[in-house]
C-alpha cells in the first residue's frame, strides 16, 4: 500500500536485470535448502503401505515456480534431489522419481500462471500440475521405482502390503495397486503443497521479489 505522508507516495525499489537475476539465484538456493530439509521430514500414512511416506518437499519448488517462473521451480526440484543423493538409500532411484514427479507438478503450474497471472490462473495451474503429477506417478513407479524395490523384496510381498489395506487388490496386479493407492495419494500430496502455498505466498512474494518498500 502507498504511504501518503508529507503528500508523497513511496514507490517500490526497482531492481536491474542483473540484481533481479542475482536475487533469484539466492532465493533458489534458499528454497532448495528448505526443500532438502523437508525431504527428511516424513509422515507415515495409515492407509498406505509402510514404505510410502508423506513429505512436503514439493512445496518450495511450487513457490519458486509461481514467484520466479517454471524453470526456477524445476531447478529447485533438481538441486533438492542432487543434495539428497549424498544420503540416498535407493541408489538414486528415489531421487530420480522424486525429481520427475516434482518437475511434472511445478512445470505446468508455473507455465499456466506465467501466462495468466491471476488467482484463477494460479488455481488452474496448481490443479493441472497436481493432476499431471498424479497421472505420471503410475508409469514412473511401475517402470522405475518398483523394479528397484524388487531387488530387496519380492513383488508378491509388496502387493500383499497393499492387500492388507484393500483385500480387493488382485494377486500380482501392481498396476491396480498404483492406480488405487499411489495415484490418489500423489494427488493429495500435491494438493497439500498447493494449499500451503496459497496460504503463505502473498506475504512471501515481496521478500522473493525484493519489493519491500523502504
Amino acid at each position: 500500500m502507498a504511504d501518503s505522508s508529507a503528500g508523497s507516495t513511496m514507490k517500490p525499489r526497482v531492481m536491474t536485470k542483473t540484481q533481479k537475476r542475482t536475487r533469484y539465484i539466492a532465493v533458489t538456493a534458499m528454497l532448495s535448502a528448505i526443500a532438502t530439509v523437508l525431504m527428511y521430514i516424513e509422515i507415515v500414512v495409515p492407509f498406505m503401505p509402510s514404505f510410502i511416506k508423506l513429505d512436503l518437499s514439493d512445496l518450495p519448488s511450487l513457490i519458486g515456480s509461481f514467484a520466479m517462473g517454471p524453470v526456477y521451480g524445476v531447478v529447485i526440484a533438481a538441486v533438492k534431489n542432487l543434495l539428497h543423493l549424498f544420503f540416498t538409500s535407493s541408489g538414486g532411484v528415489g531421487e530420480l522419481s522424486n525429481f520427475l514427479l516434482n518437475a511434472a507438478f511445478v512445470l505446468p503450474a508455473g507455465l499456466i500462471y506465467r501466462f495468466r497471472k491471476s488467482k484463477k490462473g494460479a488455481i488452474a495451474g496448481a490443479l493441472t500440475g497436481a493432476v499431471v503429477m498424479a497421472a505420471l506417478s503410475v508409469p514412473i513407479n511401475y517402470f522405475i521405482v518398483y523394479p528397484f524395490y524388487t531387488a530387496f523384496m519380492p513383488m508378491d510381498a509388496i502387493i500383499k502390503m497393499y492387500q492388507v489395506i484393500n483385500p480387493a487388490i488382485r494377486d500380482g496386479d501392481l498396476l491396480q495397486c498404483l492406480v488405487t493407492f499411489n495415484m490418489p495419494f500423489t494427488f493429495v500430496k500435491a494438493m497439500l503443497s498447493v494449499v500451503v502455498t496459497f496460504l503463505i505466498y502473498k506475504p512471501l512474494s515481496p521478500l522473493i521479489h525484493g519489493t519491500n518498500r523502504g
